[in-house]
This record gives C-alpha cells, sequence and structure tokens, in this order.
C-alpha cells in the first residue's frame, strides 16, 4: 500500500488539505496526516478559516517513517510556517534526491522552492505567489495541475480534486484514478 505524508500547520488550506485527504483515502492509499504543534502535544490544527483538525500523529514523531510521496496543502499562514521548519525542507529534500514523489497546491509550492528544488522545473501555484515569495528559476504553467518528473503542483482550491485524482493516478495508475474520477463525477 502506498503511504502519503500530509503536513498540516497552523493556516493550511481547508478545502485543499480535506479533498486531498479524502481523495486518496477512497483509493486505498494510507495517508498520514501531521501537525505542526509544540514537540510531542496532539491536538487540533486550527486552518485558514478556523476548521480544526485532529493530525494523525506529529510531525517530529513521524519524521524518519517511510513515505511515497509528500503533499503539501496551501493557505498563507501554513505555508509560511511549513517553510520555517528545517526539519520539513530537509525531509523535502532528502525526498527529493531520492526520487519521491513531492506535491503542492496553492501557496504550498513556495515550500517547494525554498526547499531548492523547483529550480529549472515546470510548476504552477496560485496566482501572485510567485512573486510574493520572489520564486525564480522555475518555469511557470497556468495549467490546474502540473508534474515535472516527480514534483506535482497545482493552483488552488478549486483545482483541489483535480490535483488529488492526479496524485491517484501517479502513485497507484490510471485505472484507480479514474475509477475514483468517476465516483466524484469528474469528467474527463
Amino acid at each position: 500500500m502506498k503511504k502519503v505524508l500530509v503536513p498540516l500547520a497552523i493556516g493550511f488550506e481547508e478545502i485543499e488539505a480535506i479533498t486531498i485527504i479524502d481523495t486518496l483515502r477512497r483509493a486505498g492509499i494510507s495517508v498520514t496526516t501531521a501537525s505542526f504543534n509544540q514537540e510531542g502535544v496532539k491536538s487540533g490544527v486550527i486552518g485558514a478559516h478556523g476548521i480544526t483538525i485532529l493530525g494523525d500523529s506529529i510531525f517530529s514523531e513521524i519524521v524518519d517513517d517511510h513515505f511515497d510521496m509528500i503533499v503539501l496543502p496551501g493557505g498563507l499562514d501554513g505555508t509560511i510556517n511549513l517553510s520555517e521548519n528545517q526539519i520539513l525542507l530537509d525531509l523535502i529534500k532528502k525526498m527529493n534526491t531520492q526520487g519521491k514523489f513531492i506535491a503542492a497546491i496553492c501557496a504550498a509550492p513556495a515550500v517547494l522552492a525554498k526547499a531548492d528544488i523547483l529550480n529549472g522545473r515546470v510548476a504552477t501555484c496560485y496566482p501572485g505567489i510567485a512573486d510574493a515569495f520572489k520564486i525564480e528559476g522555475i518555469e511557470f504553467n497556468d495549467s490546474p495541475v502540473v508534474a515535472d518528473g516527480n514534483i506535482i503542483t497545482s493552483k488552488g482550491p478549486a483545482t483541489a480534486m483535480l490535483f488529488a485524482v492526479a496524485l491517484i493516478g501517479i502513485l497507484i495508475g490510471n485505472e484507480k484514478r479514474d475509477e475514483i474520477a468517476s465516483e466524484l463525477l469528474i469528467r474527463s
């Protein structure tokens, strides 16, 4: 079974996080949500719009676990909080070196840029984020979902379902992707 890590920091975009978690789990993918809270304290993480999610684990306790993919939900404050965590940045670099899949939506591609894994890549993000975070060295594409090698990016809340379904195809194949897309009434 494929394993995916979804880190949740204060200010994450709820639509994106829940859509990704739910859609991947529908496909039988093991998704672990990890909260960025006080060390050793398992508590809820408050999203950008006041919705609190209780993570499955605390990030610091699972950072050495094996995952096939990491998916970063956006949200401006959530992105800033993720980008300030050196352990997360190191994990992203390590996973990239190992050729593991790294996905980010909305503002979160800025975290990948800070981890210095987007140079020379094609990516997308929420409009204005590239300028706000001074992201350079990347070819931006306006598509809802962009895959460049092991890096997958998406634009924002409205593209979250397409993003999650694309991740299913990447992780376990197009047959399962198409099955889940059909169940969710997504037309290709």
